[in-house]
């Protein structure tokens, strides 16, 4: 095929040989299969912020570390230059995600690097060594869904234990290989230390886990993994053999309407991202 133009400078410097194909486009990234010395990896080139549909950016970079306040100010007054500081943290929080993951011993896509801006990565493939599908294409059976959610409720713990929450996790960020559930897209993911909305987006990536895996097995529909995680979390004694549960004792004589009514709107924005995903998907 004919090569894209971000991906010319990394053929003109032999860190990749040829570009296969295109494997995928969504609103914030394109994927390409290439070829490096005889291997098929993945090459993600991100779009730019005006081409890019995910939402709610200002969340995801809350707490995210700048180099002084000249940079601290660029970003509040989203000028040339906070545009620019916010690209590089967007691209550079996935990059740095999954180096941080892969050595916790999440199954991410193995990271080789970044060059001119396009992140390297492994290509995570079936039994065929083919590229391997979304959880979002694959109808699962009662056992196999509750097997997979136990197994990705572990993995979404130690990625709070490596001090990260993904922010964006459901059916459309996870691949099935020949092996099992991948995780995958990291660009939005979060310090749980240091961003208010931690909180929120664990409980929105482990309710969609529910909901996906809940329409074949629909005991998981009443588990309240977020909360339970979160309490260990809080009281320091979370840790990858944590024995989770999914129940969760609330408080019932602490009444919080605004908070309520937040997490309603958050569900129906959620329940209109996945819309627009599936929409996109069979497009």
């Amino acid at each position: 095929m004919k090569v894209p133009r971000p991906l010319q400078p990394l053929i003109d410097d032999g860190i990749i040989d040829a570009v296969v194909r295109r494997l995928r486009s969504g609103k914030e990234a394109a994927v390409f299969v290439v070829e490096c010395r005889g291997e098929l990896r993945c090459a993600k080139v991100y779009k730019d912020a005006q081409h890019r549909g995910f939402h709610r950016l200002a969340e995801y970079q809350e707490g995210r570390k700048v180099r002084g306040s000249r940079d601290a100010r660029a970003l509040r007054n989203s000028g040339r230059h906070g545009r620019e500081l916010q690209e590089a943290q967007w691209k550079n929080a996935e990059v740095a995600a999954l180096y941080t993951l892969d050595r916790a011993g999440v199954r991410v896509p193995k990271p080789y690097g970044v060059f001119d801006g396009v992140l390297l990565m492994e290509l995570v493939a079936d039994e065929q060594g083919r590229p391997a599908p979304r959880l979002s294409d694959l109808a699962i059976p009662p056992e196999q869904a509750r097997l997979w959610h136990r197994f990705l409720v572990s993995q979404v713990v130690l990625i709070l234990g490596a001090g990260l929450i993904h922010g964006d996790l459901s059916e459309f960020n996870v691949l099935v290989d020949a092996s099992g559930p991948v995780i995958i897209d990291l660009p939005q993911a979060v310090n749980a230390a240091s961003n208010n909305n931690a909180f929120r987006m664990l409980e929105r990536d482990i309710n969609n886990l529910r909901e996906t895996f809940g329409r074949s097995a629909p005991e998981l529909l009443d588990t309240h993994y977020a909360h339970e995680i979160w309490a260990l979390y809080g009281a320091g004694v979370l840790t990858p053999d944590s024995v989770l549960t999914g129940t969760f004792t609330f408080d019932a004589t602490a009444a919080d309407v605004d908070g309520v009514l937040a997490h309603i709107e958050g569900e129906r924005r959620e329940a209109e991202e996945r819309q627009r995903r599936l929409l996109e998907v069979n497009a």
